[in-house]
C-alpha cells in the first residue's frame, strides 16, 4: 500500500534530515519543491522556464506550475510506494490541490508528523552560526563552538555572522513560517492527520516517532 507522508515543523526544526533518514531506511522518496524548481531549471523544462521569472524577481511561483511539477515527480517509478513532501503544501489551496492531484491515482495524504519545536530553541538552532573570513570555517555557539570565542580555532582570524545569519533575519523567519502555516496545521488536523512529534529529542527518537506514525497511517 503507498503511503504519502507531508512532514511539518518549523526553520530549524530538522524536516531535511529526518526526511532523508526516512527515505534511507523506509525507501519513501523525498519530495521537495526547492529540489524540483533546481532540476527543472537545470534540464531547461517547460515548468522551469515558466517558474525562473518568478524565483528571480523573488515572487511566488504560482501554484499551478508548482504543482504541474510535483505531478511529474509523482509519475516516476520510485513514488508506486508512496513518497514524502518536505516543504510542500505551504498554503491550504496548496494542500487542496494535492489532494485532488493524488486523488487522480486513488490515493491521498495518510499522515502529517508536525516536528514541534520551541521558537526559543528554533531561534537559538539557526542564529548562533559563525564563519572564518580566511579559511571559511563555520562554527555554532552551541553545536560547534571556537575553542576561544570569536576567534577561527585554524588561523586565528576574528570570525564574523553572516546577514542572513542574524538573530533578528532568523527571528522573521521562523515568524513568518508561523504566520503562513498555523492555517495548514489547523487544515490537517481538522482532517485527523496531524500528528505532534516532540522535536526537542535526539534525532534517533525522533525519527524512531516519526517512523513509528507512518508505520501506523499504513
Amino acid at each position: 500500500m503507498a503511503i504519502y507522508v507531508v512532514l511539518m515543523g518549523g526553520p530549524g526544526a530538522g524536516k531535511g534530515t529526518q526526511a532523508k533518514k526516512l527515505q534511507k531506511q523506509m525507501g519513501l522518496p523525498q519530495i521537495s519543491t526547492g529540489d524540483l524548481f533546481r532540476e527543472n531549471f537545470k534540464n531547461e523544462t517547460k515548468l522551469g522556464r515558466q517558474a525562473r521569472p518568478y524565483v528571480d524577481s523573488g515572487e511566488l511561483v504560482p501554484d499551478e506550475i508548482t504543482l504541474g511539477m510535483v505531478g511529474e515527480r509523482l509519475k516516476r517509478p520510485d513514488t508506486e510506494g508512496g513518497a514524502i513532501f518536505d516543504g510542500f503544501p505551504r498554503t491550504i489551496a496548496q494542500a487542496d490541490a494535492l489532494e485532488a492531484l493524488l486523488a487522480e491515482n486513488g490515493e491521498r495524504v495518510n499522515v502529517v508528523p508536525y516536528i514541534h519545536v520551541d521558537k526559543d530553541l528554533l531561534l537559538k538552532r539557526l542564529a548562533g552560526r559563525w564563519t572564518c573570513p580566511v579559511c571559511g570555517r563555520v562554527y555554532h555557539d552551541l553545536f560547534n563552538p571556537p575553542q576561544k570565542p570569536g576567534v577561527c580555532d585554524v588561523d586565528g582570524a576574528k570570525l564574523y555572522q553572516r546577514e542572513d545569519d542574524t538573530m533578528d533575519t532568523q527571528r522573521r523567519r521562523i515568524e513568518v513560517y508561523f504566520e503562513q502555516t498555523a492555517p495548514l496545521l489547523d487544515y490537517y488536523r481538522g482532517k485527523g492527520l496531524l500528528i505532534q512529534i516532540d522535536g526537542e529529542q535526539s534525532i534517533e527518537q525522533v525519527f524512531e516517532d516519526l517512523r513509528k506514525a507512518i508505520e501506523e497511517a499504513r
